[in-house]
């Protein structure tokens, strides 16, 4: 059984504001998506491809989809992939797409378009997010269980439980990084998480490393952050009170370009930091 701890000395969000970087939005697509929940750049194709719910985030119901857009917008392939059921987290290993696909864990060859995988996992109700570490060994989220499973060899086991909203996971050399209800935690090799950065709105989403002690995070409410592991973070966006999303981010880190898909308003736009 893994447990859940709480370094003490976590560093609250709110200790610092700084202004030191800003972003600006340089395009955003139609409004011709579905739902879509995550972005992920593909550095080897030069693309991005987008996690698409259509439907009901919870449901299985086969309106899902993945959608292929290039670097200026522009739609490639709609419906690159279909047929899923409210797929969200994705990362690539080896050619291979891994998405979350409700309960299971779907695997697509990336030169083919074709699904090669079913990683299903039994009792889970909402996976979201997913990471892969240099290995090839995947961490996955289960919003509604409060778990992040570990998979090696396709071989599953309950990495963390207990948590309280785990959605945002990254692999890094540094190690794995978690989002769970409004803080920032390093996972240490045996499961126990470390809080790092707390005091983010609840609902944080996506996340993506800028360098090894910064990062920018999304809050699906609608806010994104930049967050350094010393306690400074700064809003680069709040869209709140427009009623816009920001779900899970991607990033390019040679442009600096920010992709967040705004799920509701069914866009994705993209931003410069600076």
């Amino acid at each position: 059984m893994k447990y859940f701890y709480i370094l003490l000395f976590s560093i609250s969000v709110e200790s610092s504001y700084s202004q030191e970087h800003i972003i600006q939005k340089i395009w955003e697509t139609s409004p011709l998506l579905k739902t879509p929940e995550s972005v992920l750049f593909y550095p080897e194709g030069g693309y991005l491809l987008v996690s698409n719910i259509d439907g009901e985030p919870d449901k299985k119901d086969g309106k899902g989809f993945i959608a292929k857009l290039d670097l200026e917008g522009n739609i490639i392939k709609k419906d690159w992939i279909t047929n899923l059921n409210a797929p969200k987290g994705m990362r690539i290993y080896k050619q291979t797409l891994y998405v979350t696909d409700l309960n299971e864990i779907i695997g697509i060859d990336i030169p083919t378009g074709k699904v090669i995988k079913h990683i299903p996992i039994t009792g889970a109700l909402f996976l979201n997010d997913i990471a892969i570490d240099s290995k090839g060994i995947l961490y996955v989220s289960d919003t509604r269980t409060g778990k992040v499973h570990k998979i090696k060899k396709e071989k599953i086991s309950v990495f963390i439980e207990n948590l309280k909203r785990p959605n945002g996971l990254l692999a890094t050399e540094q190690g794995i990084y978690l989002l769970n209800n409004g803080g920032l935690y390093h996972v240490d090799q045996y499961g126990h998480p470390i809080l790092l950065v707390s005091g983010m709105d609840e609902s944080t989403d996506g996340i993506e490393q800028i360098s090894p002690d910064e990062f920018i995070v999304s809050s699906w409410s609608g806010i994104v952050y930049f967050i350094k592991l010393n306690g400074d973070k700064q809003v680069l966006l709040d869209q709140r009170e427009q009623n816009i999303n920001s779900a899970d981010i991607g990033y390019n880190p040679t442009s600096r370009i920010i992709y967040i898909p705004t799920f509701f308003s069914n866009t994705v736009a993209a931003y410069q930091l600076k």
